[in-house]
């Protein structure tokens, strides 16, 4: 018989799984975190409720916020079980739950005004976000802020209501400036380069909008510490919620599957105190810069290059792909000659025993990671995690054969169709507009490089305009396991 998860429930859960070894009552809040997903719950929520069941920092709990729907119906799952949490780490011949106590509270997304006093807070120190890449008003070409956005322009206008994460961050620290209280340290923990900073030029760019002088007192008085975060953590469905039931009696609304890796690479830079995180694995560091571009060109690289051939195959879950070995040897081959020589040298890290790890991780059965997860977003992470070392290597005059490829294969996943003709669901902001400029580009290839706000300078490259050409010529006329053969061999300009 399933046990419902709850605190009441916590002693009876124990015989199946970790639990809190802490009272919740004991628990006070430090944090208000913007974005309880999968991520957030498997990775800054776990080294807290490390850091509790360790005796320290009680008064660092997370009470979590959002502006979502999304934020509304993940916190009616979490709030009829306590705020409580099932994590479950697998590894290859391993599976193992715990149940996570950090968060305390969540405030309803549709009462602003009660977020707003929440961080106005004394107690409230840290103001922490996983709103993913799309969610800081970026524009993709440039990848700097965007002042134009139609909902950054709204809250400017309208800044005592505001209805963005940043908007809402902007009016909580101009209450604690009414009210003189120390800033709280707002920090991102969203895969994106530099995000310390981008998060900074989000705040005080909205700010700048609205009022110059308190934007000024921004810049001299909050910190954004950069990060580096890592676990891979699946969306949860169905199967993730049978099995939690069937192997560890567990009755929870939305249960956190992940890998039993994790990692947190953080600036250590801090306007009102932080958890002693080091106690339980987070290295602070002065400069994340090394450790996040490491990550995000060679780990969130990888996935987008095993994503499209993977959709284009039919391939469901993320391991599969590493079963498929014209996909591993693509992306060995590609992380190897184009990707990691691009990555300049990171502390203490051998660059190719990290790519090894990588495809460990990668290929973990366990996982039950999906390709269509990776696929989705391409428009905010192309930009992001494959472009930039495209532009590096054109800067040098060094070829793109392989990260053309990617492109060309992103190009070939929009038009909609699998090799087998199979329906591609697309999860994209702007599916709409990918979808017909890669159906238009069945006639000119260069139509899809048009797309500025995505490919910039790197779509105006003669080179990569030939790379990415022949590439979407083969994968249209002679499939897409021809055209990664061709590539391997080294054959027919792909």
């Amino acid at each position: 018989m399933t046990i419902s998860l709850s605190l009441a429930n916590l002693g009876a859960i124990s015989a199946h799984a970790a639990v809190p070894n802490y009272q919740r009552s004991d628990i006070t809040a430090g944090i208000v975190h913007f974005g309880i997903g999968n991520f957030h719950r498997a990775h800054q929520a776990v080294y807290l409720d490390d850091l509790f069941n360790l005796g320290e920092d009680r008064d660092w709990g997370l009470i979590g916020a959002g502006v979502t729907t999304y934020d509304s119906a993940m916190r009616d799952k979490l709030r009829a079980q306590d705020y409580l949490t099932t994590v479950v780490e697998q590894d290859v011949g391993k599976s193992a739950a715990r149940v996570t106590g950090a968060m305390i509270d969540f405030l309803d997304p549709a009462d602003r005004v009660a977020i707003i006093e929440k961080l106005a807070d004394p107690a409230i120190r840290i103001v922490s976000m996983t709103i993913t890449e799309g969610g800081y008003f970026i524009n993709p070409a440039s990848g700097t802020f965007d002042p134009e956005h139609a909902a950054i322009v709204a809250d400017s206008q309208n800044p005592g209501d505001p209805k963005t994460v940043f908007g809402i961050i902007l009016a909580g620290l101009k209450l604690r400036r009414e009210r003189s209280i120390v800033p709280f340290t707002v920090m991102s923990c969203d895969n994106i380069p530099g995000n310390g900073h981008v998060t900074e030029h989000a705040v005080s760019g909205l700010a700048k909008l609205s009022d110059p002088e308190f934007a000024a007192w921004i810049a001299e008085h909050v910190a954004f510490p950069n990060s580096m975060v890592d676990r891979i953590t699946p969306a949860t469905g169905p199967r993730e919620i049978s099995h939690c039931k069937e192997t560890f009696d567990i009755d929870d609304n939305w249960p956190v599957y992940c890998e039993e890796f994790k990692q947190w690479v953080l600036e250590d830079k801090f306007t009102a105190g932080r958890p002693a995180l080091e106690k339980v694995g987070v290295t602070f560091v002065p400069d994340v810069a090394p450790y996040e571009l490491m990550k995000i060109r060679i780990l969130n690289g990888g996935h987008a290059t095993i994503a499209y051939p993977g959709e284009l195959l039919d391939i469901h879950f993320v391991h599969e792909t590493m079963e498929e070995p014209l996909i591993r040897s693509f992306l060995a081959k590609l992380e190897k000659t184009e990707i990691i020589p691009c990555v300049p040298p990171v502390p203490d890290t051998d660059l190719d025993d990290y790519f090894k790890l990588i495809e460990r991780r990668f290929a973990n059965p366990k996982i039950g990671d999906t390709v269509a997860r990776l696929a989705q977003d391409g428009s905010n992470r192309q930009p992001k995690f494959i472009l930039p070392s495209t532009a590096d290597r054109l800067r040098k005059g060094e070829d793109v054969r392989g990260l053309a490829m990617v492109s060309a294969l992103w190009c070939r996943y929009f038009e909609g169709t699998s090799d087998s003709g199979r329906t591609i669901e697309f999860n994209d902001a702007n599916a709409a507009r990918l979808n017909a400029a890669a159906l238009k580009s069945r006639e000119n290839p260069l139509v899809f490089l048009e797309l500025e706000d995505i490919f910039g300078d790197v779509g105006k490259s003669v080179v990569f305009q030939q790379r990415f050409s022949q590439a979407l010529g083969s994968l249209r006329q002679r499939g897409t396991r021809a055209t990664l053969s061709a590539y391997l061999d080294g054959g027919l300009g792909v």
